[in-house]
Parts: structure tokens; sequence; C-alpha cells
């Protein structure tokens, strides 16, 4: 059998993953500081808008890339640069939803979220308007961005432009938006506080919840110790 490939970058979901209550502990961010000094690359993968990400996370230049949006952003801390990935949602889509009602709809370069219960509403709207958009799911949000864009595109992206093959990066998340680029990793993680899908398609799953499962991983590649023997089917815990 050949070894397994070194892990030169990590990727990692920001809320209920990264973060607790929207905010990343300290023990979290020192292990994040150690991992970037050992050379490798770190990716956070958010749903959230670019510019609400940075004003809750002081120190977002401790990643090589964000990519934000459910992956119709990426945003290269060194430079702040920001790259669109995706068109701007159609006006008339947007002012059709507040007629009817849809609250609280968020607003972004492109994407637009609102709550789970306005799901039905959403998708009879696009249906209607023939428009190639799609609904992506987060726990009791939803997200609606142009058909083919999410966190796996916006990754493929970043580790293309930083020359990172997918099979040596680890992926880690907790929910439905994070299926997506967890399954283009080459290996991947449910936190211990994550859905049932997302546990059911990792690799292995944390001990620990939020930020201190990702302390776990980090400390594990660090150490230079295999994450797991890989199954898909059952999830071995770290």
């Amino acid at each position: 059998m050949n070894p397994a490939p070194p892990i030169l970058a990590l990727a990692s979901d920001y809320d209920a993953t990264l973060a607790f209550d929207g905010n990343i502990a300290p023990p979290t961010r020192q292990a994040l500081a150690r991992f970037k000094a050992s050379s490798r690359k770190l990716l956070l993968i958010t749903g959230r808008e670019l510019e609400d990400l940075l004003a809750i996370v002081p120190d977002a230049d401790a990643f090589d890339c964000i990519v934000a949006e459910n992956g119709a952003a990426l945003y290269w801390p060194a430079s702040r640069h920001i790259e669109s990935l995706a068109t701007p949602p159609p006006k008339h889509f947007l002012e059709t939803l507040r007629k009817r009602g849809v609250q609280p709809l968020s607003v972004g370069r492109s994407i637009v979220a609102t709550t789970l219960p306005h799901y039905h509403g959403v998708q009879t709207t696009i249906t209607e308007m023939g428009l190639a958009l799609e609904i992506i799911l987060n726990r009791d949000s939803l997200m609606i961005l142009p058909a083919g864009v999410n966190k796996a595109t916006g990754l493929a992206r970043a580790l293309r432009e930083l020359g990172l093959p997918t099979e040596q990066v680890v992926g880690i998340g907790d929910a439905e938006n994070d299926e997506a680029f967890l399954e283009l990793c080459g290996f991947s993680v449910a936190v211990a506080n994550a859905i049932p899908r997302i546990k059911q398609i990792a690799d292995v799953i944390t001990e620990q919840e939020h930020g201190p499962g990702v302390v776990e991983v980090i400390e594990k590649i660090l150490a230079g110790e295999p994450l797991c023997q890989l199954s898909t089917t059952r999830p071995t815990r770290l």
C-alpha cells in the first residue's frame, strides 16, 4: 500500500465548526497559528457574506484564502483582493421575494439568504420565474445561489490558484452546505456536532464539538499521526 500523501492544507467551515456562537475560541486560534507556522495553508469556507465575516473575525489574515458566500466569492487576505465567482441575484427576483413577504432576506454579492420556513415559497418563485438558481440548505437557513455554485466550486478555484491538489487537503464541516466541499477534499472530517448526513459521508468524526474538534485534527496533523483508516460508511472517531 502506498503511503498517504502529506497534508498540505486545511479547509474549514466557520459557523458551528471553527466557531461557536460566531466566535473562535482562543485555543482554536492558537492551533490555527501553529498549523500556519508549519508552512501549510489554511482556507476558510463559509456561507457568510464577506463583510459580515470580516466584521467578526479580526484575525482573518490567519487564512491564506477565504471562500465566502458559499463559494460565490474568494477573498485573499494578504492582498485584500476579492474575486467574484458568480453573478448578482436578479433584481426582479429579489423584488418578488420581498413582495411575497420573505423575511429576513439577506443579499450579498451573489448569495441570497433567508430562513428554512420560506423554502417552498422561494422554490416556487424560482420555478415560476424560470431562473437558473438553486437552494442550498444550512441547518435552519437556506441560501439561494446561481446553479452550480457551491463551496466545492469555490474551494476548487482557490486550490487551483494556490497550486494545491485536492487529495492533499483535509476538509472539516458540520452542515448540509459543507457536503460538496468535503467530498472534494482528499480527507473529510465531521465535527462531533455535525448533522447525521455529514457524519455519514465523512472519513472521521471528532470526539469534541466545534473548535475543539478542529484542534483535534490540527494536533494529529502536526504530530504526523494518521487521522484514521478511511471509512465512509462507518466513520471512525479521532
